[in-house]
């Protein structure tokens, strides 16, 4: 149901996971001897975290639609938090990972930032926070609901 507030969150939680398989999350200048040049991370770059990605991105969907089942859609939404917090470390993890791969290859890595996509994980914690709680109001309104009658 779309006039849920706690649905709209489960939406902007699943447009950005999915607009994080779009964007560059790191990009480094890289220094070999006279030469250069830039090298770039996004989530394409590692299956894991792609697959992480779109798994969040289509589990944050589905609980758009399981507004009839509040239960399994709180605990699929629970569980939604931990993944994306999981796909925010494996980022940091790969990037660190990429960024030793250039060293050990006898690059120098002048200057390297994380770019502003890489905090969509944040967004969509938050996002997927907000909607649990609602969701969470929804049910105990219907427990005490039903408890009158």
């Amino acid at each position: 149901m779309i006039q849920r507030i706690q649905t709209l969150f489960l939406l902007v939680a699943a447009i950005a996971g999915g607009a994080m398989g779009y964007f560059n999350l790191w990009k480094a200048k890289i220094s070999k001897g006279t030469v250069i040049s830039e090298e770039y991370f996004n989530a394409t770059s590692s299956y894991l975290i792609f697959t992480a990605l779109m798994v969040t991105t289509l589990l944050s969907l589905v609980c758009v639609f399981l507004y009839k089942n509040r239960k399994l859609q709180f605990r699929l939404t629970v569980l939604n938090i931990l993944l994306a917090i999981g796909v925010l470390v494996l980022i940091y993890f790969k990037v660190q990972d990429n960024a030793n791969s250039i060293v050990n290859s006898g690059g120098t890595i002048v200057q390297a930032s994380f770019l502003l996509p890489a905090f969509l994980p944040v967004v969509m914690v938050v996002c997927l926070f907000l909607a649990a709680r609602g969701i969470y109001k929804d049910e105990k309104l219907i427990k005490s609901l039903d408890r009158l009658r």
